[in-house]
């Protein structure tokens, strides 16, 4: 069954040049190091995840705040809500301006959500060859170093998962339980690049088998059949 991109959608956008000293502390931004904040809201938490860390590597920013919200897109509170809020912290607007530029090229170019077919799950397979500084230290691993980011529906995820770390020599840093904010599944899977690729394709390809077969263990034992 084909996999179909679903690319993710930036919702809205806007900077504080001059943030508050106030606004700055409660979203978790450091008053001695910075004053300008970058607000992004987007359709796919994970994939906004995953380009705020994408600008830690292309600008002078620091991810200060990232929340997914309750119930998804779907359900979003206004029209410009999406599933998540993403804050970038920086020392004046000009980094600001390059971290969302960098996040927003990650968005159209690289990370997006997969369908599989035109109504199975929609699942998350992502690699990362080079982690920047805001997914790394969510993964307490170093920048630079590979990462599966792996999310898809709380069945789908375990079974992906499962396959994933017996694919390849990967381990797992971080573990995301159903049920999340949005109700999917999933983890962060380390090692070196070509084990990172191998266990994201055995998800892949096992939660296809699951959207494709997803009763095929459904039966009576056969020592119970009469």
């Amino acid at each position: 069954m084909a996999l179909v991109p679903l690319p993710p959608k930036i919702l809205a956008c806007r900077m504080l040049a001059h943030a508050h000293p106030s606004l700055l502390v409660e979203l978790g931004a450091r008053i001695d190091r910075h004053t300008s904040l970058g607000l992004i809201t987007c359709d796919q938490d994970d994939s906004l995840y995953a380009a705020l860390d994408h600008a830690t590597k292309f600008a002078d920013v620091d991810v200060v705040f990232a929340r997914s919200f309750y119930a998804g897109a779907a359900h979003a509170s206004g029209p410009f809500s999406g599933e998540i809020l993403g804050v970038l912290a920086a020392a004046d607007p000009d980094q600001i301006e390059e971290g969302v530029a960098a996040l927003s090229t990650a968005l159209q170019s690289e990370i997006c959500f997969y369908q599989v077919g035109d109504k199975g799950p929609a699942f998350f397979p992502h690699v990362i060859a080079e982690t920047g500084r805001y997914l790394s230290a969510q993964a307490k691993i170093l920048p630079g170093e590979p990462l599966a980011y792996l999310i898809a529906p709380p069945l789908e995820a375990q079974i992906g998962l499962d396959a994933a770390l017996k694919a390849a020599d990967v381990h797992m840093v971080r573990y995301f339980p159903a049920p999340s904010e949005t109700n999917f599944a999933g983890a962060y899977l380390t090692g070196n690049l070509p084990a990172v690729q191998a266990a994201a394709q055995a998800f892949t390809d096992a939660v296809t088998d699951v959207a494709t077969h997803p009763l095929y263990h459904l039966r009576r034992p056969n020592y119970r059949r009469r």
